[in-house]
């Protein structure tokens, strides 16, 4: 049995939906952040790095959600979930989430987390007012250049789909007005329609 460790308004939530879309069976654990339940010992022992999503297999722990987005296509190829069978393909839906990843969810980050980079609170109160201007910045990138419709991959749905969705879910909080982006808004639609989306958001919120 797979378990996942989430917690509500975090990134674990692709992770989550991907799970709902495989068919396979799983737990779902939540992760108290209000009461800083990622950092106790318990959580520890399962995520040392004390954050969510993290996967539990019958081989170990894994963390990072492109890893357990990949991990989850991997051993439900019948679930097309991605492009298994063209490396290419596999190689480019993993940069479109590593982007994700490494750029997008770092510079959300900044409006929340500015001091895990300074200890300077001038200096985190200016990374939250260049929040809305990056996001933007991010997202106007994968408008015009990555986001190839109706799917992130084309033609195909993958599990970059909802990572995209997960984090295009934040732009209003962040001071970004999602209409300035319509290619994004329609995915985000289209999102919603899947029946394992909806049991994820209903498992998310529980």
């Amino acid at each position: 049995m797979l378990t996942l460790h989430i917690a509500p308004k975090t990134c674990a939530l692709a992770s989550l939906i991907a799970l709902e879309e495989s068919g396979l069976r799983f737990d779902v654990r939540g992760v108290d952040f209000a009461s800083s339940e990622q950092q106790s010992p318990g959580y520890l022992a399962i995520n040392p790095k004390g954050r969510v999503p993290a996967l539990v297999t019958d081989r170990g722990v894994l963390t990072e959600t492109p890893a357990i987005l990949a991990y989850v296509a991997q051993i439900t190829p019948g679930g097309r979930l991605a492009p298994l069978d063209d490396a290419f393909a596999f190689a480019r839906m993993q940069a479109f989430n590593s982007y994700l990843c490494s750029t997008v969810h770092v510079a959300h980050a900044h409006s929340r987390r500015g001091a895990r980079w300074s200890d300077d609170p001038a200096a985190v109160e200016t990374m939250k007012a260049k929040v809305p201007q990056n996001m933007a910045e991010c997202f106007r990138l994968i408008e015009e250049m990555m986001l190839t419709g109706p799917w992130v991959m084309g033609a195909a749905y993958s599990v970059a789909d909802p990572y995209l969705f997960t984090i295009g879910g934040w732009l209003k909080g962040d001071g970004v007005d999602p209409a300035l982006f319509p290619k994004v808004a329609e995915h985000r639609a289209r999102m919603l329609e899947r029946p394992a989306v909806k049991r994820a958001l209903e498992r998310a919120e529980a």
